[in-house]
């Protein structure tokens, strides 16, 4: 099964011979590699480059790091933080590229998880001063993408993050029919890797990536002192896709309901463990009259959602919330920075004022997405099924009181073709939605 991930492959091919360090993140597992070792390889392969002159060497590799061993044979090559978390001797990896290189041919570095390079910035900075190297890294760590990164780079990097598998790639590469497609999808997700495993491995193998790689990961990187608390708290935020969440309230869920006793700022702390390894990212919430952002609640999307899936055992596949989670990372992966959004509105009721006037009281209605990139502004409603009219206004009162022209978009289950209501919405099929690059200008 091949997948060709045009639009990443793309992005770096862009990129190429910028005099910019190209830096890949994702989560483990995400095809940042791949992306990298073989697609790219074999671009370059193909436009004539010899394969000398394309230097591979990942960091999380044994067989690449035993190349280090002879140089600076008195210092160690791996540099422990902890019994399992380490970072490899820099001053030995460019003593091992100064021997494999030279100055007067062009050098193409591609280097895998460089985040395990002890003071990778400034061997990367080193690596510019180089007119005939380019340079492309790939990182596990959001670290990667952070302003201060920027600052350290001196402006000198460009980044491109890898999702999993979006569902056209998906569709793309199991040739299935979309609707067969999206019942495999839905339930074991986005994970390339995932579908290099016969069908009967495949759940075996996302439980295994799950607590193996992603859990004790963070826990030896993070060096986590409560790991069981940040396993329960994966769960629960497993469980409230869609939902909006803070640390004070998990806090206090986790005392009443699991008799667990956890400060906020612990759950805050591990929530952003799982952001900066790309597990889960964050949604905030924007108020759209007010212009404004609210710190909490928030929600927390999966980056894949067959990770998702093994967190909960695989049993709760409710479909409304995992086809809100895939809008989400579709709009990311089209580029868009994404909210979750609010319209207060005053709502009248049945009270009476003393002067007999009936009382409105202030109520916040909540548009799932507010998506923007540029000038370019939608929002966006996901409601599985609208085929029931009080839930189909439910899910457009939010948008009744949004005044300014950004269209405003219902994606839905129901086959049918894309239409406009009364109201100038824009009614469109899931599968049209996530088939079609160009599906939110229709």
């Amino acid at each position: 099964m091949f997948f060709e991930r045009k639009k990443y492959l793309d992005e770096l091919i862009n990129k190429k011979n910028n005099s910019l360090i190209k830096v890949i993140t994702g989560a483990r597992r995400s095809g940042k590699s791949y992306l990298m070792n073989e697609l790219f390889y074999k671009h370059l392969l193909s436009t004539g480059i010899a394969k000398d002159n394309i230097i591979r060497f990942a960091f999380d590799n044994d067989e690449d790091i035993d190349l280090l061993d002879k140089y600076y044979k008195e210092e160690p090559t791996k540099i422990y933080i902890n019994k399992e978390y380490y970072t490899i001797n820099s001053k030995k990896f460019r003593a091992y590229i100064k021997d494999i290189t030279n100055d007067s041919d062009i050098f193409y570095l591609l280097i895998d998880e460089v985040q395990i390079l002890d003071s990778f910035v400034g061997t990367l900075n080193g690596f510019l001063r180089h007119s005939n190297f380019d340079v492309y890294v790939s990182g596990s760590n959001s670290y990667l993408l952070s302003s201060e990164i920027e600052t350290m780079f001196r402006g000198r990097k460009t980044s491109v993050h890898v999702l999993p598998l979006n569902f056209s790639e998906f569709v793309l590469g199991t040739k299935l029919d979309p609707s067969e497609a999206w019942k495999k999808y839905i339930i074991t997700g986005g994970i390339p890797l995932v579908y290099q495993q016969q069908e009967n491995d495949r759940i075996q193998f996302l439980n295994e990536l799950c607590y193996e790689v992603y859990l004790k990961d963070i826990i030896s990187r993070k060096g986590v002192k409560d790991p069981e608390t940040l396993d329960e708290l994966f769960s629960v935020l497993a469980s409230c896709i869609g939902t909006g969440v803070s640390p004070l309230s998990l806090e206090r869920t986790f005392k009443s309901k699991r008799n667990i006793s956890v400060t906020d700022d612990t759950i805050n702390n591990y929530i952003n463990h799982f952001i900066d390894s790309f597990v889960v990212s964050k949604a905030l919430k924007y108020n759209i009259k007010g212009k404004s952002y609210i710190n909490t609640p928030y929600k927390v999307y999966f980056e894949d959602i067959g990770v998702r899936n093994a967190k909960t055992g695989f049993r709760q596949i409710e479909e409304t919330h995992i086809m809100e989670n895939i809008i989400y990372n579709e709009l990311r992966y089209r580029g868009f920075s994404v909210d979750v959004g609010e319209v207060d509105i005053n709502e009248i009721t049945d009270r009476l004022d003393s002067n007999g006037k009936k009382i409105y009281k202030k109520k916040a209605l909540e548009v799932d997405f507010v998506a923007n990139k540029g000038n370019q502004k939608y929002y966006i409603q996901s409601c599985l099924n609208i085929n029931d009219l009080d839930t189909l206004e439910r899910e457009k009162r939010s948008l009744y009181y949004i005044d300014d022209s950004f269209k405003k978009i219902i994606v839905t289950k129901d086959g049918l073709d894309i239409r406009k209501d009364d109201n100038g919405f824009t009614i469109i099929d899931i599968f049209d939605f996530l088939l079609n690059d160009n599906s939110l200008e229709f």
